[in-house]
């Protein structure tokens, strides 16, 4: 049997797999990165999309606020900011007056070793960073209403006199694409507002997945938000394979962020002739792997190209365990899919992380098997959940070619969607 060696992404490294040639293999169409990418910036700072440039907008505030991603995304910050927060220094606003604000969402706050990483020494040395705390009531004031919900915003953004939002757009699996208005919505919002959008209701909603904005009302309601909440401007990138910027996108927070979203749709999509029996997928490496709680997005990717009852295998790193004490609580306190199901479908019942919990288990009842690699986790980790630890992942697969003829297999885990066409 013929065969082609496959390198799957596990934190910070790669799981070498060979596999047989016949296997189709979902990968990001090449992309070229920029040759300029701090010129890229620069231009599409100067000639944004449907926006006049930020040194026109910016010479008319007296305070900015510029929002960031978390640890969790890989954007290259060191790159897009310091042209940013140059224009906004040169064009009258204060190096004090300006906030860098942290889209935690519900993820832990990022500082130390880890800020530095992010942003670089300069940047953090030189610039107030503020880490958004969803549960902290009097950093949030409410700004509307959806479904009876409170949507309720970071102050350090209402506040501020000139509202910047940054980020990385890629497949996203309730958003359909992050980045634009998602550092919003829930990036910088309240519990309050993050039970409603992270709620039973929503992520079961059959629109909220990956790479689809017509209809899906995760997307629609944080467009209304943004809307809302005043948004001047957003520059947001995609990146290729090897994380370097392949495009720029400046401007609107809604028509700038769409052009982004084509370019990764026709990047990192694949088309899938019908659902297929095994996907060999990864957890997309780190720091996206770094917990369990993130795999969920790679098991959804690979769900909606599975057959019922047909086998997923994922690599994972998950240096860092399960999750944060609320996931780990809820994945080692049921026992099945209808167990979660039954317990978390009442909103009264709500906890923090159900949702990554809900997308597990969705993927879970969907497949027949779930093998997981992962150096970070162990056997009574998963087993509560109905997964299978596996420590060679070689002879795993090796041993389940026969019993399944249809297999793709996607090493980049969910940074690449296969779209089925039946």
């Amino acid at each position: 049997m013929a065969v082609q060696m496959v390198k799957f992404l596990c934190g910070e490294g790669t799981v070498d797999l060979r596999i047989p040639e016949s296997v189709r293999v979902l990968e990001m169409q090449p992309a070229k990165p920029l040759s300029d990418p701090d010129g890229a910036v620069r231009q599409a700072l100067t000639d944004p999309i449907d926006s006049p440039p930020l040194r026109e907008l910016a010479g008319k505030k007296k305070d900015a606020c510029v929002v960031i991603s978390d640890i969790t995304r890989p954007v290259p910050n060191r790159i897009i900011l310091p042209p940013m927060l140059n224009i906004l220094e040169e064009s009258g606003i204060k190096r004090e007056d300006i906030t860098i604000l942290i889209a935690t969402g519900m993820h832990r706050p990022n500082q130390g070793e880890e800020l530095e990483s992010m942003v670089g020494r300069e940047i953090m040395d030189n610039y107030k960073i503020v880490n958004h705390y969803c549960r902290k009531a009097e950093a949030y004031r409410k700004i509307d209403e959806i479904e009876g919900a409170p949507i309720e915003l970071n102050k350090h953004y209402l506040d501020a006199d000139l509202k910047i939002l940054t980020g990385l757009i890629e497949p996203h699996f309730y958003a359909g694409y992050s980045g634009g208005r998602k550092a919003l919505l829930p990036g910088v919002s309240s519990y309050e507002t993050m039970k409603f959008m992270h709620s039973f209701k929503i992520i079961d909603h059959p629109k909220v997945r990956n790479c689809l904005l017509e209809g899906n009302p995760f997307h629609e309601y944080g467009i209304r938000v943004a809307k809302l909440a005043d948004v001047d401007f957003i520059l947001n990138v995609v990146i290729n394979k090897q994380r370097t910027i392949t495009g720029v996108f400046a401007g609107h927070y809604n028509h700038a962020h769409l052009a982004g979203c084509e370019m990764v749709y026709h990047h990192c999509t694949a088309r899938v002739d019908e659902r297929v029996d095994m996907v060999i997928t990864s957890g997309g490496g780190y720091p996206l792997d770094s917990t369990f709680y993130q795999i969920s997005k790679a098991m959804i990717a690979a769900r909606d190209i599975l057959k019922k009852g047909g086998t997923i295998v994922v690599a994972c790193e998950c240096r860092e365990g399960l999750g944060s004490p609320e996931f780990c609580g809820i994945m080692t306190s049921v026992c099945s899919p209808q167990d979660f199901f039954d317990g978390y479908c009442d909103p009264k019942d709500f906890v923090i992380d159900q949702w990554c919990a809900q997308s597990i288990y969705q993927a879970i009842e969907h497949a027949g098997q779930v093998y997981v690699y992962s150096p970070g986790l162990s056997q009574a980790d998963l087993e509560k959940i109905g997964a299978i630890k596996i420590e060679n992942i070689q002879e795993t697969v090796d041993r389940l070619w026969d019993s399944h003829p249809g297999v793709v297999a996607v090493p980049d885990g969910p940074y690449v969607v296969g779209i089925c066409n039946t």
